[in-house]
Parts: structure tokens; C-alpha cells; sequence
């Protein structure tokens, strides 16, 4: 079968499409052929070394995915051909994969094959920065930077199923239109964002800040939070690792807190299943929308990283694997 490797931590020169062989040894594992499988920053960052996981090479990117069943132990309730999406820290950019049940979740008929492979990795992290780390409530305020990205767009959907008000952060007026689509109730430039915030609010500030681009907007991210406040960091898109003062935290009596799922997710392994009860019903009911993804050949996969390096990409990026 066709897989996209890394075989050296020297950006994106060291990819290759490789053959591998199947799987084997899978008679506990769910057997899934992959059609599409998610394109994400993690990704990029694994290609020169500098991800927080490192991998032996040559290892196969990629986290997320989906397909269909082609195999599954009679336990799990899962058919032959049922479209399922997938979780596989292993690697997903390959068009088989053989994984444990508790990373196989259905797809409702809401999502389809290429927006199922894109979502799983942003819409579980976004949901456990919200649910688990800011302990977010209904009727709060929420500030969502990179709005217009794969994180960006999968908090807005996410925050306005969970009936939090939404305002987006954008870079750009055509990245605006991105948030719009995405349930994004007020929408500000990234260049003056905390003064527009405040205007929006009654000088008040917002209640939640997720920011998974970092750099020199944190400070302000911070000065744009109300009294008991929250800023959740998800990463640092712009490249630099922001310090914070903790002064104003006892100041303004506000919280910063990080939120790395994936990272959790391996101490706590049945919270994928707690996080999809949540999750499903609000897919399956319409509540939170999956958009479709821009999608990439295979042999494009190294294009597809490109466009979440130079910021060209918005929404969610996907290989087709077939």
C-alpha cells in the first residue's frame, strides 16, 4: 500500500511516498481502509524534529483519518464497510491502518469520508480546552484566534454548539468570510484586536481566550480577558513562545491554562469515549457543522504542508489517500 513518509527531520525534503506493506498480527485491532486523512500543524512540525513527540524515521505522518471497516472484532459492534473516521498516533497518511477500538469512532451521515478524516484531532482538542480545561458555560463570551484555520474554524463550531458567543480573530477580510461560515458572531483584524474587543464588550472583555497562535498577541489576549477569566494556549502557530507576566493574573484574577489533548489523551484513555458521547449527538443533530476540507492528492502532499507553513490554507486541509 501507498504511504507518505518522513525519512528526515529536514523540513519538508524529507518526505517521501512510499510502498509498505499492510498491516498484520490485527486480530484485536479494527482494520480500516483509509480514503482521506487530515492534514495538521503538528504535521509540519514533525518534518523538522521540533514537535514535542518525537518519532523514530522513518515514520509515517498524519493522526486522523477515515474510511471503512474492513475488519473488527465482533466486541466493538462494527461492520464491514461502515464509514467510521479514525485516530492513529502511528501515523494515518498510509491507506490501511489497524487500530484499537477505542480509537474508531462512526461517522454520522451528516460528515462525509474527506470532512470525517480532518476533524477528530481539532474538534477533540478544541472540546477539551473548552470542557475540561476552561470549564466553559453556556452564555460566556469567547475570543477565538486563527479563526479561519483547522483549530480556528473547529472552535467556532464547537464553542457556538456548546451556546457560548463567538468572536473570531482574522488576519484578513477573506479569512473573515471563513469565520462567518463557521458561526463566528463578532468578527475582528488581528492588528488591534484588544481595542475592538473591548468596544464589543462594554469594556468589559471576554470570558475565554483560545489561542493556538501565540507570538506577541498572548499579551493582549490577556488584557482582552473580564475578571476570572481564562486563556487557554493550544499552540504557537506564529513561531514564538510567549511569556506572562503573573502579576496580572493576581491583578485582573485571571487564569492561563494549557491544553494539550493529545498528551492527555495518552494518560487517560477513556476519555476519548467520555469526549465522544458529548460530541456525537451534537453532529448527529446538526448543532455543530463539519465543513469540507481542501484536499490534496497524495503526491501532493507535500504542497498540502506547504499551505499550513506560508498561512495560505484556511479551514481544514486533507490528502486523498486513493
Amino acid at each position: 500500500m501507498r504511504a507518505v513518509q518522513l525519512v528526515a527531520s529536514v523540513g519538508l525534503t524529507g518526505i517521501r511516498i512510499s510502498d509498505i506493506p499492510e498491516p498484520e498480527h490485527v486480530d484485536d485491532l479494527v482494520v480500516v481502509d483509509l480514503y482521506a486523512a487530515g492534514v495538521s500543524y503538528p504535521d509540519l512540525l514533525q518534518c523538522t524534529g521540533s514537535y514535542q513527540v518525537v518519532k523514530p524515521l522513518p515514520s509515517i505522518l498524519g493522526v486522523e483519518g477515515a474510511g471503512t471497516v474492513r475488519s473488527a472484532p465482533e466486541r466493538t459492534g462494527l461492520s464491514v464497510g461502515q464509514r467510521v473516521a479514525v485516530l492513529c498516533f502511528d501515523g494515518s497518511w498510509q491507506q490501511t491502518v489497524a487500530v484499537h477500538p477505542s480509537m474508531v469512532f462512526p461517522l454520522p451521515d451528516s460528515v462525509s469520508i474527506a470532512a470525517g478524516a480532518g476533524f477528530l484531532m481539532n474538534y477533540l482538542t478544541v472540546h477539551f480546552a473548552l470542557d475540561e480545561r476552561a470549564h466553559s458555560h453556556e452564555g460566556e463570551s469567547i475570543l477565538v484566534h486563527g479563526a479561519a484555520g483547522g483549530v480556528g474554524t473547529a472552535a467556532l463550531q464547537v464553542a457556538s454548539a456548546l451556546g457560548l458567543e463567538t468572536c473570531a480573530v482574522v488576519s484578513s477580510e477573506d479569512k473573515a468570510l471563513v469565520a462567518k461560515a463557521n458561526g463566528a458572531r463578532h468578527i475582528v483584524l488581528a492588528d488591534g484586536f484588544k481595542d475592538e474587543v473591548r468596544k464589543l464588550t462594554g469594556d468589559r472583555g471576554v470570558d475565554i481566550v483560545l489561542d493556538p497562535v501565540g507570538g506577541d498577541r498572548f499579551t493582549d489576549s490577556s488584557r482582552s480577558l473580564a475578571t476570572n477569566g481564562r486563556a487557554v494556549v493550544l499552540g504557537f502557530a506564529a513561531g514564538d513562545i510567549p511569556t506572562v507576566k503573573v502579576n496580572r493574573l493576581l491583578l485582573r484574577n485571571i487564569s492561563v491554562v494549557g491544553a494539550g489533548w493529545a498528551e492527555y489523551v495518552r494518560e487517560h484513555p477513556d476519555y476519548l469515549a467520555r469526549q465522544w458521547e458529548k460530541l456525537q449527538p451534537l453532529l448527529a443533530s446538526g448543532a455543530m457543522q463539519v465543513p469540507e476540507p481542501t484536499v490534496y492528492a497524495i503526491d501532493d502532499a507535500v504542497e498540502a504542508l506547504a499551505s499550513i507553513e506560508d498561512r495560505r490554507a484556511t479551514g481544514k486541509v486533507a490528502l486523498n489517500l486513493r
